[in-house]
């Protein structure tokens, strides 16, 4: 058995069941990944330069999307560097802070979200309290509170991780995460305080969820009172909860499979399934830039507008 002296380097195992198709997986990839940048780079852009849009959704929304730019290279560069080399590993180091990176842009989208569905209920539950309520003191601190907790709680969470003794050295996943790298301990008691922290912040975060689900049933109450709200339901609320709902059945299929199927399940049926979580995880971004891009009345005018410009500039 290997001790945590030794083990400065993980073997990422699943990766090993694309060999006869990496190259094609990786032109693949690499264009699915300039896509999502595109997409969220235009759409921050376009929020950014724009005043009539530095307002709260949209203001939330870069902040999504930026999100999505930082989950996103946490992965993808890495997987397109393994695709190329025939023993797909990581460093210690390295894989503590990929660890780092997938779980805070996991649960700092959902933050995200969760901010999201409270900006449209108070626009279209409370229209004229909305100024007073989402001051822009307000917004600045929902944001901050959607990035810093969950940075805070897992720089917890992989401190913990680093000073458990490991006594294995493959990870059985396209990435690494703190639950699998859990499972290296050699000691079952030394991983006592990280379950403790991560069952709390499963419940942190499922909270999340239901306080989501429960503003938009509100919203879907609420709407079809009215053929106004639900012209603004449909346009702003609708991409929220695609992304949304794609996002937790992934995170749910991931964590039941990490945590009770990883030894259960055949090889050939977790694999493509589970593995292979980030592509499908992060699909949202690119998706959900789009839709706001396609569906907003604003969004399509401000596009309009630097369309007209830019063929004027161009004469």
């Amino acid at each position: 058995m290997e001790n945590v002296s030794v083990v400065r380097v993980f073997t990422l195992a699943g990766i090993n069941e694309t060999v006869n198709y990496r190259m094609t997986i990786f032109a693949l990839t690499l264009l699915y990944y300039c896509v999502i940048l595109f997409f969220n780079i235009c759409l921050i852009t376009i929020i950014i330069v724009d005043e009539n849009l530095h307002e709260p959704m949209y203001v939330l929304l870069c902040n999504f999307c930026i999100n999505g730019i930082y989950g996103t290279t946490g992965f993808y560069p890495k997987f397109l560097l393994d695709l190329l080399t025939s023993i797909p590993q990581i460093s210690y180091e390295g894989c503590l802070f990929q660890a780092f990176i997938m779980y805070s842009f996991a649960c700092s989208d959902l933050s995200i979200l969760a901010v999201m569905a409270y900006d449209r209920y108070v626009a279209i539950c409370r229209p004229l309290h909305y100024r007073s309520i989402m001051s822009k003191r307000r917004v600045t601190q929902l944001v901050c509170f959607s990035w810093l907790t969950p940075f805070c709680i897992f720089s917890i969470s992989v401190i913990l991780t680093s000073r458990l003794s490991l006594c294995g050295s493959k990870i059985q996943k396209l990435f690494c995460v703190n639950w699998v790298i859990f499972k290296l301990a050699c000691n079952e008691s030394d991983i006592v305080s990280n379950n403790i922290v991560s069952y709390a912040t499963i419940v942190i975060y499922v909270l999340h969820g239901v306080f989501i689900m429960w503003t938009y049933m509100h919203l879907v109450k609420t709407s079809v009172k009215s053929i106004d709200d639900r012209v603004r339901f449909m346009q702003t609320c609708v991409p929220h909860l695609i992304s949304l709902t794609t996002f937790l059945i992934i995170i749910v299929f991931d964590l039941l499979y990490m945590r009770f199927a990883s030894t259960k399940l055949p090889q050939a049926v977790s694999s493509p399934v589970f593995k292979r979580v980030p592509e499908s995880e992060l699909t949202g971004f690119s998706g959900s830039a789009l839709m706001h891009i396609m569906q907003n009345k604003e969004m399509n005018t401000v596009r309009m507008h630097h369309y007209v410009q830019s063929q004027k500039n161009a004469l």
